[in-house]
This record gives C-alpha cells, sequence and structure tokens, in this order.
C-alpha cells in the first residue's frame, strides 16, 4: 500500500465516520422525541383512567369527598394539584419542567433547583 492509498483509506474512513457521527444525533434526536411522545401519552391514558373511574362510580366519588372533608385535617401531607403532579411525572421519567429548559432532557437525571420549585414551590 503507497502513501497515497492509505491517505485516501483515512480521508474515506474519516467520512464514513463523522457520516455515523451523524447519523447517531439524529437517532438521538428521533429517541428523545419518542420519549417525550411516550410521556405525554402515559399522562394523557392517566386521565382518561381516572375519567372513566370517576364515570363509573360517581356516588362513590361523592361519598369519598365528603369523608375526605371531614378527615382533611388528620392529612399532613399536602397533596399536589393534579397539573403539578403530572409535571412531578414528566421531572421523574428525565425532562425539565421549569421556563428555562421546558421539555428538554435531564442529563443523567441532574436534579434541577428551577424544576423543583415549578413542582414543590410556594402555592399561590
Amino acid at each position: 500500500m503507497d502513501k497515497r492509498e492509505l491517505y485516501d483509506s483515512f480521508v474515506n474512513l474519516e467520512q464514513n465516520t463523522q457520516q455515523m457521527l451523524a447519523k447517531i444525533d439524529e437517532m438521538k434526536t428521533d429517541m428523545t422525541q419518542i420519549l417525550e411522545r411516550n410521556a405525554e401519552l402515559e399522562i394523557e391514558n392517566q386521565h382518561l383512567r381516572e375519567h372513566l373511574e370517576e364515570l363509573q362510580t360517581p356516588e362513590s366519588e361523592a361519598a369519598q369527598a365528603k369523608r375526605s372533608g371531614e378527615s382533611g385535617a388528620d392529612d399532613k401531607t399536602p397533596q399536589l394539584s393534579k397539573s403539578r403532579a403530572n409535571l412531578e411525572k414528566l421531572y421523574e421519567e428525565g425532562f425539565h419542567v421549569c421556563y428555562l429548559m421546558y421539555g428538554s432532557r435531564r442529563i443523567d437525571d441532574e436534579p434541577c433547583a428551577f424544576c423543583l420549585d415549578v413542582i414543590y414551590g410556594e402555592r399561590h
């Protein structure tokens, strides 16, 4: 193998590597979109289940609401609203829910103070 063939081989290898990196980046972007869509569908599915359960047992819901109103003082852990619970679920799935980086993937599931403030911060 002469010098020219060796050089051409390196150029071809470099081009193939760049094409492969571009394909990997494209696949990574597609996978992120799929994961985001999956999280959205899981939340929507949960809402539909809750709604279906409400429609199937309206009397038991009313009775439960009365009982929870009477014993609400005993519950010391504050419950999140549905919207905050949805944000919490997205956050646990590995996505930012803060206004700075909403929807982007949290790298290695690192904590984000802004996201945590949105979910658990002072309620107005």
